[in-house]
């Protein structure tokens, strides 16, 4: 029985990579100079440090743009509050990645009432989608694509 898999993952690699081409660019501009700002990267989160807020706004302009460029979706970004202190702010952006739960019930929900005749159960934080044709799973995955989430989803695992 064919089936397939809607995840939401993140290169990592890419996303390193990004990292330290804003970093680059960072250390590189001339409104930057000084300030000794930087971004760091921690496992799934992404810190910025600088000397004022209005430099965090630039540069996590700078690496949407990089992430952008990588082939990164930036929807997976979510932004904490900034911390200013008297000479340093901080702000911490969140990669997400995964489905969650509710989120999954919510895809789930979407496919039962297109009245497709395709069967999706969740594992974990992907969902798993079967159907008796190749032409159902196919319109499923067009379902999915205009559906609004707010994180980016891949099909993979097709199976034949």
């Amino acid at each position: 029985m064919p089936s397939f898999d809607v995840v939401s993952e993140v290169n990592h690699h890419e996303l390193a990579n990004a990292v330290d081409q804003a970093n680059r660019e960072v250390s590189t501009r001339f409104d930057f100079k000084g300030s000794g700002s930087h971004l760091e990267l921690a496992g799934q989160v992404i810190t910025l440090h600088s000397q004022s807020e209005f430099q965090l706004q630039q540069m996590y302009d700078i690496l949407c743009n990089k992430l952008v460029k990588r082939g990164v979706d930036i929807v997976c970004l979510e932004m904490g509050e900034p911390v200013v202190q008297v000479k340093t702010a901080t702000q911490t952006v969140t990669v997400r990645e995964g489905i969650s739960s509710e989120m999954a019930r919510k895809l789930v929900r979407e496919l039962k009432d297109s009245k497709l005749k395709v069967q999706a159960q969740i594992q974990g934080e992907q969902v798993r989608v079967t159907g008796k044709k190749r032409d159902d799973l196919q319109s499923a995955i067009a379902l999915l694509k205009e559906s609004k989430v707010d994180l980016p989803l891949q099909f993979t695992n097709f199976r034949d």
